[in-house]
């Protein structure tokens, strides 16, 4: 490679030759004037110093003159003679100013211009001045000290004139090392600098030829390659050059690849550099904000932030995989919802360079989420809040009551005979017959007081400030009757005059109970009293009424020892595959057989299992039944099918409940694909985040995870998104009047719509009349259950049921024609 390093040896030594020769001439120069300086200072001291001498030595001789010719030993008092005669000696003394006498005793007389010293006996230099002190000697005795003052301006004067004299020998001698200096600078330089010129010259062609090519690549016209004859740094340049140019073809054919790709895409993309400054977007996102894409460059990510809505601010946006929720403003100044994702770009030493959103527009999923959060909370048919609702409101009543210390009073009215009006109208009656209860409770109490539906005729008002006093007890009898007699009023219904009555039971917080539970349930103890007493009547809670209370700690003790009498059984309600009518999977549901009562239904020791913890036990030993059942079916059916087991928020909750079900599965070898979790949509949102990572976990195992009752809830689809579930599950509250309830039917379309986008399987629970399935086929929902396909069965059955289904003999299938 010596011809490749040449022209840099050459360069590299024509600038070390010329850098040294500067250098030393530099320092030969600096040498010379320092010496130059030195020899003029040194001169000029020494020859001011000589000067000094002789002055002084001239001024001393003159002075030992004068101390001659004066009469000091006859001084006496008259001091006017020896003044006269420092004159004289002034007068005829060549260059003194001034004399002056001080004898021993220092008495002075003196004469001319004498500036004053400190001590008369010493000899002082001054600037303008020489001060000579001189003793006076008379018969080898000092008679005092003369002083004489001499002017130094001939002195100064002599001593300037040597001194400019060698300042300008030295200009003279400097000025003339400057042109020698100087001008073997410039030779060296001119002679540096053509050799710099021929070797540049010599390669300029080559750096033009360059320069063009890397023109060309700007403009993205990549031509022809550079020939690579050289041997030297430009032959290695053409190569790179080269190879740049290889690599940018490839690259701006990806880069065009890749803008297709982005131009087609549905979401919005928008990529910022390090300071937040959009640097990209495709047309989806021009489509979205309504800007063009040039006004949208080299503008803040937070220009077209709405922060008047929530979040001010994406420019600091963390990589996150999860998807985040803002508002985006249009140009138009329309406020936009929209979901995001946002990724990061690090350099190697990880600072990050920039940021890529993908925003998608939420506008229409925030309006299914209101409505959704609407409907579940108000009563659709009757306008009021729903039970969950009324319950959430009551709640806030009696945190109200107990901080302000007064009472608060509900009322629970249920329709009398509201069946039979249903059975001889309708439907569509009952449903004009308890918009009417609404409606008349409404008109007859003040504007906010709050009534809410409980269940199907059930009714509940809560009225702040009536208490069980003397006084508040007349008054909360005026009302109660007063609301019976709005409510007895006739209404017609397709043309026939209707009567009607209610019953109403009433309860006192705190009197009758401390909490919205016991006194909801208190409330309704004293309707049913009211109820058994012929209706259209309202009655007290007394404690008596509620001997429920008792029943309900029987049922807990026998519930405690219905494990060791073997009472609990598991039960099994079939899922269908709308498409095919074929059963996909079942619903494991715990039963407990008491011998003197017979089948208990979950809705009657369920709940008391969970105030006693017996929920977790219960939910272990039914994780491990199901297992065990469905290890015996493979025996008969190789494909049972996916059965669900429901999970309660205490068992979530335990420390140990991953561990505990991994050994379940191990124990009798069935694989947890076999399986899916179901957990209600409340309990997910409990703690939302430990419920994500703990789902994870049954996730990672292989377990399928739905969420139970959907809709009944308060989760947002946003925070949907982030659980790993795979089917949804539409509460049967929804399903009951889906063929005759508008809103009840668009819920269920939106929870189909939505899992269809999703990717989730929906399953929509409670079906038990053909024209809810025909109306769920026609909506596409694809998975059925309920009990218009039989009650929940046995194990034995069930794997009967699949057996008949595998032979063509079962009998739902003429269902699903």
């Amino acid at each position: 490679m010596i011809g490749s390093r040449f022209p840099r040896v050459w360069l590299f030594a024509v600038a070390l030759g010329a850098i040294v020769t500067v250098v030393m001439l530099s320092m030969f120069y600096g040498q010379y004037r320092w010496l130059a300086s030195q020899i003029v200072t040194t001169s000029t001291q020494q020859h001011y110093a000589f000067m000094q001498e002789s002055f002084e030595r001239r001024a001393r001789s003159r002075i030992h003159e004068v101390s001659h010719t004066l009469p000091v030993e006859n001084v006496t008092g008259d001091t006017d003679e020896l003044t006269s005669l420092l004159g004289r000696a002034l007068d005829v003394t060549d260059g003194l100013i001034g004399i002056r006498f001080t004898d021993s005793t220092g008495r002075t007389w003196e004469s001319g211009n004498l500036p004053a010293i400190d001590d008369p006996a010493i000899t002082t230099w001054m600037p303008e001045h020489l001060v000579i002190a001189y003793p006076v000697v008379r018969s080898g005795n000092d008679v005092g000290y003369l002083s004489g003052s001499f002017d130094l301006a001939e002195l100064n004067a002599e001593y300037a004139a040597y001194s400019d004299l060698l300042s300008a020998s030295e200009l003279h001698s400097r000025q003339s090392s400057y042109y020698w200096i100087g001008g073997g600078t410039v030779a060296v330089l001119l002679l540096c600098g053509g050799m710099v010129w021929l070797i540049v010259r010599n390669h300029s062609r080559r750096i033009t030829q360059l320069k063009h090519q890397a023109e060309k690549f700007r403009d993205a016209d990549f031509g022809d390659r550079l020939p690579e004859t050289r041997g030297d740094e430009l032959g290695e340049l053409a190569a790179v050059f080269n190879d740049m140019r290889d690599r940018l073809q490839t690259t701006t054919i990806s880069r065009d690849y890749l803008d297709n790709i982005l131009s087609g895409m549905n979401e919005a993309i928008i990529v910022t550099g390090e300071d937040g400054t959009i640097q990209r977007v495709n047309k989806a996102t021009t489509h979205l904000l309504g800007f063009d894409e040039d006004e949208l460059l080299a503008t803040p990510i937070d220009s077209v932030v709405d922060g008047s809505t929530g979040r001010s601010s994406l420019a600091d946006e963390s990589s996150s995989g999860l998807p985040k929720e803002a508002t985006f403003e249009s140009k138009f100044g329309e406020s936009i919802p929209v979901s995001y994702t946002c990724s990061v770009i690090k350099d190697e030493d990880g600072k990050i360079t920039n940021r890529i959103y993908a925003a998608q527009n939420i506008t229409e999923r925030r309006r299914a989420e209101k409505r959704i959060r609407y409907l579940a909370r108000i009563d659709a048919l009757t306008k009021i809040p729903n039970r969950m609702q009324f319950q959430h409101l009551l709640q806030r009543g009696i945190a109200r009551a107990r901080r302000t210390g007064h009472p608060l009073c509900l009322f629970y009215v249920d329709i009398d005979y509201f069946k039979e009006i249903n059975d001889t109208f309708g439907h569509l009656a009952g449903d004009m017959t308890l918009e009417t209860v609404a409606e008349r409770l409404a008109a007859a109490l003040p504007d906010k007081t709050i009534i809410g539906r409980l269940a199907g005729d059930e009714f509940a008002v809560m009225i702040d400030g009536l208490g069980p006093s003397a006084s508040g007890m007349k008054s909360t009898r005026e009302l109660a009757q007063m609301l019976l007699n709005r409510l007895a009023d006739p209404f017609f219904v397709q043309g026939h005059e209707v009567f009607m009555t209610a019953s109403m039971g009433i309860a006192f917080y705190p009197q009758d109970a401390p909490n919205v539970i016991d006194l909801i349930r208190n409330a309704d103890a004293s309707l049913y009293h009211a109820k058994k007493s012929g209706g259209n009547v309202f009655s007290f809670y007394k404690p008596e009424m509620n001997e429920a209370s008792v029943e309900r700690l029987m049922t807990k003790s026998k519930l405690k020892r219905s494990f060791e009498r073997d009472e609990l059984l598991v039960h099994y309600q079939p899922k269908y595959n709308l498409e095919t009518g074929e059963v996909f999977g079942a619903e494991a549901l715990v039963r407990w057989e008491l011998p003197e009562r017979g089948l208990v239904l979950p809705s009657d020791f369920i709940p008391i299992a969970e105030e006693s913890n017996l929920i977790i036990e219960i939910g272990e030993w039914v994780l491990d039944k199901v297992c065990e059942d469905f290890r015996g079916w493979q025996k008969t059916v190789p494909s049972p099918g996916r059965v669900s087991v429901n999970l309660s928020l205490k068992q979530l909750r335990q420390a140990s409940f991953i561990s505990r079900i991994g050994a379940i599965l191990r124990g009798h070898e069935v694989s947890p694909t076999s399986l899916e979790l179901e957990i209600t949509e409340t309990t997910l949102m409990e703690n939302p985040e430990r419920t994500i990572k703990l789902l994870d976990q049954l996730y990672g195992l292989g377990l399928h995870l739905a969420i139970d009752d959907f809709g009944t809830g308060y989760s947002s689809l946003s925070a949907l998104q982030q659980f790993p579930i795979s089917t949804l599950k539409i509460d049967r509250s929804f399903v009951q009047n889906i063929v005759t309830n508008p809103d009840d039917a668009t819920i269920v379309d939106t929870i189909i719509q939505m899992g269809r986008n999703l990717k989730l399987d929906v399953v929509a629970e409670g079906v038990e009349e053909e024209a809810q399935l025909v109306f769920l086929q026609k909506l596409g929902c694809t998975y059925v259950q309920g009990l218009l396909f039989g009650d929940p069965m046995s194990a034995d059955n069930y794997v009967e049921l699949l057996m008949a289904q595998a032979d063509g003999t079962d009998s739902y299938r003429a269902l699903f024609a």
